[in-house]
């Protein structure tokens, strides 16, 4: 998948589970949609995004 971080080695990207719960979408709404996600799967893509997010990058002086 472009070599971005994807769920569980299945064909789906982090980004995209992202891009859906910040549309909108319920938790119940995503799982409905890709019966192969679980719960869990859901709640690690938000914790590697907060992850990102917190990541410090060094810069050269």
């Amino acid at each position: 998948m472009a070599g971005g971080p994807c769920i569980r080695g299945m064909r789906m990207r982090v980004t995209d589970v992202l891009q859906l719960l910040s549309a909108g979408a319920s938790y119940e709404e995503i799982l409905a949609d890709y019966p192969d996600l679980e719960r869990d799967d859901i709640l690690a893509a938000i914790e590697y995004a907060a992850h990102q997010a917190d990541h410090v990058v060094l810069q050269g002086a």
